[in-house]
């Protein structure tokens, strides 16, 4: 009897199994971008104008939020060879209210946000002794507050409706902190928590949360990036290996795979190959990654005495970058509205 009991136990679990991932598998196939209304934040430039792009593509209204209007025009005027439902919203999305009436912008333009992809981001480059306290500010208001206050403005009406999807762009440095980079990893880290959270508080209302983790993208960020210590040596190292084929990825690439992880509602999803492998490693040996880096650190730029005022890339430009070890980079540049 006990095992008859057993086993009937077991079909009905196993049943319980198979019926949830089929429901998964049918509402994931459903879900149809046409129509819906997609905010980005950060998506002026870089990875957010390409995932706008790509949304405008299949079908989706597109909002995209920044703080600079020139670029924000730039911006728009690119999406509509795309579509024409755009709006373009000169927001600082790290201010609570500015967040909120962005959102009361867009409800009423479009009506209620379908998903939400957070990906405002900054990035200061260099050692630690660099570094000050209103670095570490700007990379958890950018990374975590922002994020935070832009979700808690699309939440209320995605529960009443019972469905939503949320995006986070977080980054490789969300998994592990890298050295020269330690206040964006402090961010980034803020973030991956902070989403993961989101995604099993918020599976009962049926809006699905997804973490992305990209390592190297080829989006020409680095020109717009800040670095301190040696900025010249600094920006020649970071714009190099951010743009060299099998170390980085296109950013095209990547935003088709995060659209479709939106889609799908996946939970987490860490973007190109040298990424996934430095995760895996990290995971079944942090130890080997933590003295691994320590090297790196070894022959990373030293800071100058003293020397802390932060410099953007293209003011820290010299014999090796920009060059034809940067062709890549420079390209995405111009094709995704780095350059004035």
């Amino acid at each position: 009897m006990r095992s008859r009991s057993w086993n009937e136990a077991s079909l009905l679990g196993t049943g319980a199994v198979a019926g949830l991932l089929v429901s998964r598998s049918l509402c994931r196939r459903k879900y149809d971008l046409r129509g819906k209304t997609v905010f980005i934040t950060g998506g002026s430039r870089g990875l957010g104008l390409v995932l706008a792009r790509e949304f405008a593509w299949r079908g989706a209204h597109v909002a995209i939020s920044a703080r600079d209007a020139d670029e924000l025009k730039r911006a728009e005027t690119d999406l509509r060879r795309f579509a024409g439902e755009v709006l373009a919203i000169e927001t600082d999305v790290t201010m609570r209210e500015e967040a909120y009436n962005a959102v009361a912008h867009i409800h009423r333009t479009f009506g209620a946000v379908d998903i939400l992809v957070n990906n405002a981001g900054t990035i200061a480059v260099g050692p630690l002794e660099s570094m000050t306290i209103d670095d570490f500010r700007n990379s958890l208001n950018t990374h975590f507050w922002g994020p935070y206050f832009a979700t808690m403005a699309v939440l209320p009406e995605m529960r009443e409706r019972q469905k939503g999807r949320i995006v986070n762009i977080s980054s490789i440095g969300g998994k592990i902190s890298v050295p020269h980079l330690v206040p964006y990893s402090a961010g980034k880290f803020a973030l991956t928590g902070f989403s993961e959270g989101l995604r099993a508080e918020l599976r009962k209302d049926n809006i699905l949360v997804t973490t992305v983790c990209p390592g190297l993208m080829r989006t020409g960020s680095p020109r717009n990036a800040l670095f301190k210590g040696n900025n010249q040596a600094e920006y020649a190292w970071f714009s190099i290996s951010d743009g060299l084929p099998g170390l980085s990825m296109s950013v095209e690439s990547a935003a088709r795979k995060i659209v479709k992880a939106c889609v799908r509602g996946e939970s987490e999803v860490v973007l190109s190959l040298p990424a996934k492998l430095a995760v895996m490693v990290h995971g079944l040996f942090p130890g080997l990654t933590s003295d691994a880096l320590s090297f790196v650190h070894r022959i990373l730029p030293s800071a100058p005495a003293a020397e802390n005022v932060p410099k953007t890339g293209k003011e820290s430009s010299s014999e090796v970058s920009p060059s034809w070890l940067t062709t890549l980079n420079e390209r995405a540049a111009e094709r995704n509205n780095q350059i004035a």
